[in-house]
């Protein structure tokens, strides 16, 4: 029987056998996530638990414990926590960790960790017995003691125990000090990846000429963390925390309160703050089963105003240390025109990815593009870019050049040359970005600039249906002495 054939019989026969677990049960459980833009969290393919995203978790169990020094093994633990900020206390003082050591769920014998020991029955093809005892190591290979002896099983098909919630994932073992025996309530946390979120917006424009959308606000949440969670209770962080510690997840921050905002309906999250970041608690419970992508509302759908912009851009924003005299700089690009989006956040909006929609003639709903929007405060600007306007077109050329180092100056033209393939007349906003030197003018243009900043010049042209439109414009470069390129 090869390995794989044996693991999958061994955790079928595990499932099947299992009976009551007395060892543990887990109560409530608390998950703060934090927002991870990982792909492999997101992934509707591929298999397995991720070593992304970050999460800090506060579970209570009851643990059943006996009078006096003993060991307690606690289970279903994720399979990429952080042992070093993992801590367990006992509320009312009854009981005190003496030492912890993290069993971590590895091989294909990860389902056994959590009954390292407890009494096993080891068994082979056909039910036969092959060794009964204490699990003292899971793998490949099974180590398991019984009156003094150990032993060594390689070649098994199944384990047979009698607990009921079989725990899965990677264990914990403690060795308690208990100062009376019986049910006594544990606070386990600990930071662990597998675990994140991201906000998910879907814009749908209304139809006329006036851009208007409704906005639905929503949460994605991943859990590849390898376990199940339950009615787990909620909080989603939004911002960027530092994390300095490579191999593991940080330990949670204190978390401090300031603004908070009372949700729009009882079904929407609770937004506060911490410390620098915002919150999102979710109104109820939720079940993140593992190797899932969840998705919960963050706030009420509404309509909202935005802007839609046919752009054609040339350069940046980049200032030299030296004004540049070549002839051949900022020649200009392609002739591409795309087409954006901007909406004014109507509240905090965490970092995510915007799809918009449109009706088509038919008035069913198409997709025409996607972008991210960056965390942005209330009242501030998000944009996105849907693609490139397939009717637009733009050609670009120098008409003048001319350089007078006396006189230390540098003028220069351009000719933009618009077209518009399509039915509907559009207007295309033209953004330039004088860039050979910080010191510029504005000469000559054949259309008054909509907006013009140190660095960029904005024009909006006009262009008819099915026809052309031309820009003219001239700047002249100035620079003293001291600024005189070699």
């Amino acid at each position: 029987m090869t390995t794989a054939h044996r693991s999958a019989l061994a955790f079928a026969c595990i499932t099947a056998l299992a009976g009551a677990w007395p060892a543990y049960a887990a109560d409530t459980t608390a998950l703060t996530l934090y927002r991870s833009d990982s792909a492999a969290l997101y992934a509707s393919h591929g298999g397995g638990d991720v070593g992304d995203g970050y999460a800090v978790v506060r579970e209570q169990r009851s643990l059943n414990l006996a009078a006096g020094t003993h060991d307690v093994m606690v289970g279903d633990l994720p399979n990429s926590l952080d042992a070093e900020a993992l801590a367990l206390g006992f509320p009312d003082g009854s009981a005190k960790v003496i030492s912890q050591r993290l069993l971590l769920a590895q091989g294909t014998g990860a389902a056994l960790t959590g009954l390292i020991g407890h009494s096993v029955d080891v068994l082979g093809a056909g039910g036969l017995p092959l060794a009964s005892g204490t699990l003292l190591r899971a793998g490949d290979a099974l180590l398991v003691r019984d009156n003094g002896h150990t032993t060594l099983v390689s070649n098994y098909a199944a384990v047979r125990s009698s607990g009921a919630d079989f725990p899965t994932g990677s264990s914990l073992s403690l060795r308690v000090d208990a100062a009376r025996a019986g049910a006594t309530r544990a606070v386990l946390s600990y930071p662990t990846s597998g675990l994140g979120w991201r906000a998910a917006y879907v814009a749908t424009l209304q139809p006329g000429a006036a851009c208007r959308m409704q906005f639905e606000s929503r949460a994605s949440i991943a859990n590849r963390s390898g376990r199940d969670w339950h009615d787990a209770q909620v909080t989603l962080i939004a911002g960027e925390p530092n994390m300095a510690k490579a191999s593991a997840p940080r330990p949670m921050m204190a978390m401090a309160r300031g603004y908070s905002a009372k949700a729009e309906s009882a079904d929407m999250p609770q937004q506060d703050s911490v410390g620098d970041y915002r919150s999102y608690t979710l109104p109820a419970a939720v079940e993140l089963p593992d190797g899932s992508v969840s998705q919960v509302p963050l706030y009420a759908v509404r309509t909202l105003d935005c802007v839609r912009t046919a752009l054609y851009e040339n350069g940046n924003s980049f200032q030299p240390q030296k004004p540049i005299l070549s002839r051949d700089f900022n020649q200009g690009g392609g002739s591409a025109i795309v087409s954006t989006l901007k909406l004014k956040a109507f509240d905090s909006l965490p970092a995510g990815f915007l799809r918009v929609l449109t009706a088509d003639r038919n008035g069913t709903p198409q997709f025409i593009g996607e972008g991210r929007i960056d965390d942005t405060p209330k009242g501030s600007d998000a944009s996105i870019t849907l693609g490139t306007a397939f009717d637009l077109r733009a050609e670009r050329e120098r008409t003048a050049f001319s350089t007078d180092k006396a006189g230390r100056t540098l003028d220069e033209a351009f000719r933009i040359s618009l077209s518009n393939a399509g039915d509907s007349a559009r207007t295309v906003t033209v953004r330039e970005h004088p860039s050979r030197w910080r010191q510029w003018t504005l000469v000559s243009s054949s259309s008054k600039p909509s907006e013009q900043t140190p660095d960029t010049l904005e024009f909006r042209v006009d262009v008819p249906a099915n026809g052309k439109a031309v820009l003219d414009y001239a700047v002249r470069y100035s620079w003293t002495a001291d600024e005189q390129p070699q």
